[in-house]
């Protein structure tokens, strides 16, 4: 049964849904969008950060991809507020304000800044700006849940205390103080070549990375050659054996199963066993979804309508936060005349 609980979470737009972001995102949210009333945004203003290295296709592309993906994992519109984030101007205008409360320090002490800054001469600071648009867009629609992978831990953490900061600050409770959520399995998934690493799409070998858009040969040929060890023993163990827990976690997740119960079917097997079950799961859950995607991104029209009614929805929400913040600074709104 759904409560009014808030939830609010976002991917970059890209072609490039990787494995993890599926496992560790949208499958997780096809099943909270019945407990929770859930805004899934597309995060295209993120995006402008790394704009320059898009060359292979644009925004738009991308934006519309990753929307064909959200409805092809089984997340419903009428369920869930689908928008991408360009729609909403208040992200931007409380992003601005949010900025004013920041402290200089605290954004350079972002662990994501001082990694994609390192040895840059010329950094945007867009990049260093990025953890106050990430929490508007939390703060706007008051979530109070906010599903992170563990390298999004940080941000959420400025977040709350930006909440805490601006409440305190203007007398007023402005804002819900966001709280994790954090699947229990599922919400870190590792690269196939180096199991130590979070899979990704910018990672250095395409290899370690099964994406959506790959073809059944392609992924069964990135697991066959997944990093394991050199032992024989099929047994869950992210220290001794991170590239075989790895692929257990990958099978328990899209299956619904504990660990425990995988690997007991591997007491008497060997490593290419489990390889290949792997890839058997993971082909059989991500062919249906590529197949949607496909049928998806052909119906543009009905992908412009699902953005026109949740984007209409978002503002109306974000508004009602601006408005608000508006208000209790005593600035000009958009409703005209300066507040008492």
């Amino acid at each position: 049964m759904k409560n009014n609980r808030v939830l609010l979470s976002g991917i970059q737009p890209t072609n490039a849904i990787t494995l993890g972001n599926y496992l560790g995102a949208l499958k997780n949210w096809t099943q909270l969008q019945d407990s929770y009333r859930c805004y899934f945004a597309v995060v295209d203003l993120h995006s402008l950060v790394t704009y320059q290295h898009q060359a292979d296709s644009s925004i738009a592309d991308n934006t519309w991809y990753a929307l064909a993906t959200y409805l092809a994992t089984g997340i419903d519109p009428e369920r869930a507020c689908l928008f991408a984030q360009s729609q909403v101007a208040q992200h931007s205008q409380l992003a601005w304000i949010l900025n004013c409360f920041s402290y200089m320090g605290e954004l350079t002490r972002m662990t994501q800044f001082k990694d994609k800054s390192k040895d840059k001469t010329n950094i945007p600071a867009g990049l260093f700006n990025y953890p106050t648009l990430m929490a508007a867009d939390i703060l706007l629609y008051q979530a109070e849940l906010v599903p992170v992978g563990e390298d999004q831990r940080q941000h959420l953490e400025l977040t709350r205390n930006l909440a805490q900061r601006v409440n305190k600050a203007l007398g007023s409770q402005l804002f819900t103080v966001p709280e994790p959520y954090i699947a229990k399995l599922g919400a870190r998934v590792m690269d196939l070549r180096n199991p130590l690493i979070k899979m990704s799409k910018t990672t250095e070998n395409p290899q370690g990375t099964i994406f959506l858009n790959d073809s059944n040969e392609q992924i069964a040929k990135k697991i066959a050659r997944a990093i394991t060890d050199s032992g024989k023993e099929i047994v869950f163990d992210q220290q001794t054996k991170p590239g075989i827990s790895n692929l257990l976690v990958i099978q328990a997740v899209i299956e619904g199963q504990s660990i425990d119960t995988v690997v007991n079917r591997y007491q008497h097997s060997n490593y290419g066993k489990l390889k290949s079950d792997t890839a058997e799961i993971v082909i059989a859950e991500l062919q249906p979804v590529r197949d949607k995607i496909k049928q998806l991104l052909a119906e543009r029209q009905y992908l412009q309508q699902v953005l026109t009614a949740g984007g209409q929805q978002a503002r109306q929400t974000a508004q009602m936060t601006l408005a608000h913040v508006h208000q209790v600074l005593g600035i000009v709104t958009n409703q005209g005349g300066l507040r008492d």
